[in-house]
């Protein structure tokens, strides 16, 4: 086939209902995986969406071992599992990766058994492991936009706040901020994140998806602000790309996006004067 009718037939791929929703789905958890994983990088929490992405197969094994639908019942379980993480690492004082170790490991371990006793499902398991952003409905697409916006505000009208939290914690708290209250909701943002997103990349690429857009913004600029723009034009742009290919070569679209997102950085990396430390 020539590459003219590779283009006409992407192009008629892209007229279609539910090829729009997955990349309007993909730019709006694009960006917002971008905004927050320009945060969650510097502030030393990239395994934590990792054990995150994980822990959501409990979640998932969870809901099919009581007969629900597990996405609905993703985003609940991640909030009250991140939050109860985060009180760990507040009240154990270990390691992060070591608690994050603990935590990642013994989830997964109980989600296995859980699915042991589950002998014949198999509706919807695969897509979330390995993602399915062309089963993105409606209803996703409004919620994705809603915490989009949300992601936005906070960030916006906390942003001193927020450089001050990631970059000198010990000196936002002799100022009186209070950087627990902050960690919080920045860990349910997060969580919220991780979760909407699972559904288009899966739980076995989530980290990634958050991750890699903002160190290859990390390469590129060492203005905080700026900082942050490029990993959210970053996370959109790597969607829109995925998207593409995965349509063009008739790939599975969660890690065409990972793919291209790896590209970006890779590229990031050979600019002469990037800049690898953000202050």
């Amino acid at each position: 086939m020539s590459l003219t009718a590779e283009l006409a037939r992407v192009g008629d791929l892209f007229q279609l209902p539910f090829m729009q929703r997955a990349l309007m789905g993909g730019v709006l958890t694009g960006m917002t995986g971008g905004l927050l994983g320009s945060f969650a990088v510097l502030r030393q929490l990239s395994f934590f969406s990792d054990t995150l992405g994980h822990s959501a197969l409990l979640g998932i094994s969870l809901g099919v071992l009581f007969g629900l639908n597990p996405t609905v019942v993703l985003l609940p379980f991640a909030v009250i599992f991140a939050l109860g993480v985060s009180y760990l690492l507040e009240k154990t004082k270990l390691w992060t990766d070591a608690l994050l170790n603990i935590v990642y490991s013994a989830s997964l371990a109980i989600a296995i058994i859980l699915l042991s006793f589950v002998g014949r499902y198999t509706g919807g398991l695969n897509n979330l492991l390995f993602g399915d952003i062309l089963g993105v409905r409606p209803g996703d697409l409004v919620f994705s936009a809603l915490l989009l916006v949300a992601c936005i505000l906070f960030v916006g009208l906390t942003l001193r706040t927020q450089m001050l939290v990631t970059l000198h914690e010990e000196l936002a708290i002799a100022r009186g901020i209070s950087v627990a209250r902050h960690r919080m909701v920045f860990t349910t943002l997060l969580a919220l994140v991780v979760g909407i997103s699972i559904k288009a990349i899966g739980v076995l690429l989530i980290s990634a998806f958050v991750v890699i857009p903002a160190c290859t913004a990390q390469l590129l600029t060492g203005n905080f602000s700026r900082y942050i723009i490029i990993s959210t034009i970053i996370g959109a742009l790597s969607a829109v790309g995925g998207m593409l290919i995965s349509a063009f070569w008739d790939l599975p679209s969660g890690p065409s996006i990972v793919v291209t997102q790896l590209s970006l950085f890779l590229m990031a990396t050979s600019v002469p004067l990037a800049r690898r430390v953000v202050a």
